[in-house]
């Protein structure tokens, strides 16, 4: 079905603006042009998009859908606009990225600080979501790239593997007689464990290493952050799976305690995810060349 494009931007202003009125004044044409535009556009599709109200327009269920649908194309365009206009060099624009607390805070937060040094005119907005989050939020054109903790995946992200995450097991000071015997797996199941909330890409991560033992972890506390894992398990509530950077100077002052744990828990680690086909702006392409392979 071949449609003109501007008759779907008219629908999509009028969507976004609930009024004829305002989408006219957006998109610089008449009240009547737009009406008719949305006319045309219900005929063509055969349905109805918008209820009219005493206060505007609001979606139909089938309107709804297509803005849906428009709303990620719209904010591809966007994205493709940048990228050209950045083509010319890094003394404006903006980068998008999406990453967990973690990961922004323990990885990225050193390069975001190199970055704005070489390029102080670059705006960079991070949006702090989990790995799943994150790989819905570039699918919807929200953000440029997203830093994500591995195994991830998604047949219209690109994923390219990044830095070592190394998880460790720790607990405060009263367990430094299991510091200095290790724990089994097995019997990591009669201790109280501290994890992330299910949902979490790290938090599956360890489900999958349990059950590939043999057993199945019964948290007793299931927190919302790692930094909350940190500051339970300095407190003696428990032993929190954590990455290793995020507790290196509780470790070093001995205020935690690493656990081993037999067998390890295997390796894994960073991605950097791009939505497949579509290629970072100039200022993104930059900042991602920071990042350690």
């Amino acid at each position: 079905m071949e449609i003109n494009l501007e008759w779907y931007r008219v629908f999509y202003w009028t969507a976004q603006t609930g009024s004829l009125s305002k989408a006219a004044e957006r998109l610089y044409i008449t009240q009547p042009a737009v009406s008719q535009t949305l006319k045309q556009l219900e005929a063509k599709l055969g349905g109805q998009l918008f209820f009219r109200t005493s206060r505007g327009v609001t979606l139909t269920a089938e309107g709804s859908v297509l803005f849906r649908y428009l709303e990620q194309a719209f904010g591809l365009m966007d994205v493709a606009e940048k990228a050209l206009g950045e083509m010319h060099g890094l003394s404006r624009g903006e980068i998008n990225i999406g990453a967990s607390d973690t990961l922004c805070k323990y990885y990225l937060l050193p390069y975001l600080e190199q970055f704005h040094r070489q390029y102080p005119d670059i705006r960079i907005r991070v949006t702090n979501r989990t790995t799943p989050e994150t790989i819905q939020l570039l699918k919807d054109g929200k953000i440029d790239f997203g830093l994500v903790s591995l195994p991830a995946g998604d047949k219209q992200v690109e994923i390219r593997q990044s830095a070592l995450l190394e998880e460790c097991l720790v607990g405060s000071q009263k367990s430094a007689g299991l510091a200095r015997q290790g724990l089994a797996v097995e019997e990591l199941v009669k201790q109280p464990l501290l994890m992330l909330e299910p949902g979490a890409n790290t938090r599956s991560y360890l489900d999958r290493f349990a059950a590939s033992c043999g057993v199945t972890f019964s948290p007793e506390f299931e927190l919302g952050s790692v930094d909350l894992l940190v500051q339970f398990a300095l407190r003696g509530f428990g032993l929190a799976f954590v990455p290793r950077i995020a507790v290196a100077e509780e470790l070093a002052s001995g205020h935690l305690v690493e656990i081993h744990v037999h067998p390890a828990l295997p390796e894994r680690q960073m991605g950097i995810a791009a939505l497949r086909g579509v290629p970072l702006s100039a200022a993104a392409k930059a900042f991602v060349g920071l990042l350690p392979w």
